[in-house]
């Protein structure tokens, strides 16, 4: 056989065998066309600079202004279950979009609070169609599922803290989103990432004034600039590498 053509068939080969990190979630994961857009930046466009991608490939799936809801009613999960293979990982992010109505002429994404089976029927404005709207959970636990029935390992991560302070601590999401996505881990049996956690502690430590300057736009409170894409997509590494025998870590530089 032709050396060339050796090396070509051989790095094809590597390139179908070699597993995906697809992650999925709103504009804190991947702000616009990922190139910084208002000088805000989502924290997956740097979370391939800790993984050794030649054995491993990285794949931002996320899109701005999605909740867990319109993630999926807009075909973008289809998309990603498509390709998923098993052996492959699927990291979300989802909540920073959920809380809004669930039928409001501008992008009706709104989810129901909670994890349970409430579901509610709307007529939805986007589209002009009727839509049955489930819960947060509902739609966690779906993703979750489907990923699991094709092989790959879904993790979920609990959204990452807005800049919002009261009594010189930052809001945590302990009784809403954060709180939501870890019960349905537990329940679907996945893995979870306390991301809300991880990220708080740290602004706790640098205080107000820091945070503000340092990781986040003057735009608003949600958006993070280039430093503070980079702390959280330090900080679900560590989340990464704080669960124990999880097979990704193995692809982790230095590892």
């Amino acid at each position: 056989m032709n050396k060339l053509l050796l090396i070509v068939l051989l790095f094809i080969g590597n390139q179908q065998s070699k597993p995906t990190l697809f992650l999925i979630g709103d504009s804190t994961v991947k702000n616009g066309k990922d190139k910084g857009d208002n000088g805000q930046w989502g924290w997956g466009h740097f979370i391939g600079d800790y993984f050794d991608t030649t054995r491993i490939s990285i794949s931002n799936r996320a899109l701005g202004g999605t909740s867990s809801r319109s993630y999926q009613t807009k075909g973008l999960w289809d998309s990603v279950l498509a390709k998923l293979k098993p052996g492959d990982y699927v990291i979300m992010q989802f909540g920073h979009n959920d809380g809004g109505p669930l039928d409001d002429t501008a992008r009706a994404r709104g989810t129901i609070k909670g994890t349970g089976e409430e579901s509610k029927e709307i007529f939805n404005p986007i589209t002009k169609q009727q839509e049955v709207v489930h819960t947060y959970g509902w739609y966690l636990s779906k993703v979750i599922k489907e990923a699991k029935a094709k092989g790959a390992i879904p993790v979920v991560c609990s959204p990452i803290p807005r800049n919002v302070w009261k009594e010189g601590k930052v809001a945590r999401s302990t009784e809403d989103y954060g709180l939501w996505a870890k019960q349905v881990a537990g329940k679907e049996g996945a893995l979870f990432i306390e991301l809300n956690g991880l990220i708080s502690d740290v602004y706790d430590k640098e205080g107000e004034t820091k945070v503000a300057s340092t990781y986040f736009g003057t735009l608003d409170h949600t958006h993070t600039v280039e430093a503070g894409a980079k702390l959280n997509a330090a900080e679900v590494v560590e989340g990464i590498k704080s669960l124990k025998g999880f097979t990704l870590n193995k692809y982790l530089k230095g590892r």
